[in-house]
């Protein structure tokens, strides 16, 4: 990042963008996460420096293990997926993008990784453009 704002300012900015976030550190302990009163994966506060895989149902489990150890070896610096989730009052299907990005330190070690989710439903219907102030 070209500056440096505050921490105060970081924190202001994860908060403000329309994203879930989670980090984890290379132990795969979870360090942190937005808490938009819209997250789409609630998260309870106990979870905080618990083992990621105690966060992740157990049918995707070994997707997430594969993704993490491919990380963490230098063989993967992202993934991305998506899914069909029920959401909001009348528990509509929405499509959920979920994307994880590798952290990683100036020599390139791996140091933790970000979880970013979006819900991308009202993202698919744009078509044509919208300028600026229009």
């Amino acid at each position: 990042m070209i500056g440096k704002p505050s921490i105060e300012m970081y924190e202001k900015i994860i908060e403000t963008i329309p994203l879930d976030i989670s980090i984890l550190d290379k132990d795969d302990k979870v360090l942190a996460w937005n808490k938009h009163e819209s997250r789409i994966f609630k998260r309870p506060k106990g979870a905080l420096g618990n083992d990621v895989r105690n966060c992740h149902p157990k049918k995707s489990l070994s997707k997430v293990e594969q993704i993490l150890d491919g990380m963490k070896r230098g063989k993967r610096e992202s993934a991305t997926f998506y899914i069909d989730l029920p959401i909001g009052e009348n528990k509509e299907k929405n499509k959920v993008l979920i994307q994880y990005f590798a952290i990683r330190g100036e020599n390139g070690e791996y140091e933790g990784c970000l979880e970013a989710s979006q819900n991308i439903t009202p993202h698919q219907e744009i078509e044509g453009q919208k300028r600026l102030l229009d």
